[in-house]
């Protein structure tokens, strides 16, 4: 697989008591995408807490190129190159389209060159930059988070529910945009209920069922391991 720009070994993490996660081991390579796939509550999520320091395991290893990070607070793992685009696309909606994108200056970036590349590779965001961003379409919101998050040029980054509440047609415009955003070398942890949009963009893939990891492999090996039963019948 190459190099591992993350790797999670035997990670055990818990609500409280409840533990959710069972000895998760988890790779993701340098330069691929790893699609990892599974029903509610299969503790995708919270996978995504721990690899990008959200959530301290209570046992096992996170390893970030190569490097030891159990323990890293959320912002640490983020000026290592960690970056995640949460569940409900994670901008500021009372914010404009510029504020938004002004925010990641606050991290040393130029905010003229931030502009720039998100007004360049998303046109409808310059149309909008004056737009309150709450008050945009779905699809326009993950646009804003997109660009937000590779202003920062990450090594990494990690979607959680990319395509939740978005139109089919908007779902496929985005994941084009993901396909190209990895070409241009950036690894991907995309996490995805809905295992055939994950699947038409990633190099691997890793189905994961009440906290633990039940298969992993090309898109091709593991959609032989999908079962309706647990992902719905959308494989």
């Amino acid at each position: 697989m190459g190099t591992p720009v993350l790797e999670l070994r035997d990670v055990h993490a818990a609500y409280g008591r409840i533990e959710v996660l069972h000895g998760v081991d988890l790779v993701v390579p340098e330069g691929s995408v790893m699609a990892l796939l599974g029903p509610n509550g299969a503790g995708k999520t919270t996978t995504i807490k721990i690899a990008s320091g959200q959530m301290p395991p209570t046992s096992g290893c996170v390893h970030v190129a190569g490097t030891h990070v159990n323990g890293a607070p959320a912002d640490a793992l983020s000026r290592a190159g960690v970056c995640t685009i949460p569940e409900g696309r994670g901008i500021f909606p009372n914010l404009t389209v510029r504020e938004n994108l002004r925010m990641v200056t606050f991290g040393g970036v130029d905010g003229e060159a931030v502009e720039e590349v998100a007004y360049t590779r998303f046109p409808r965001l310059g149309e909008r930059r004056h737009q309150l961003a709450g008050s945009m379409s779905g699809g326009e919101q993950q646009m804003l988070s997109i660009s937000r998050a590779l202003a920062t040029s990450p090594a990494l980054l990690m979607l959680d529910e990319f395509s939740m509440g978005l139109a089919p047609i908007i779902v496929q415009e985005l994941y084009e945009i993901v396909k190209q955003i990895a070409r241009e070398g950036v690894s991907i942890l995309l996490v995805e209920q809905f295992a055939h949009i994950a699947l038409s963009v990633a190099d691997y893939a890793a189905v994961m069922t009440h906290g633990r990891i039940q298969a992993v492999g090309q898109p091709a090996d593991v959609e032989a391991e999908l079962s309706g039963a647990y992902l719905g019948g959308v494989a």
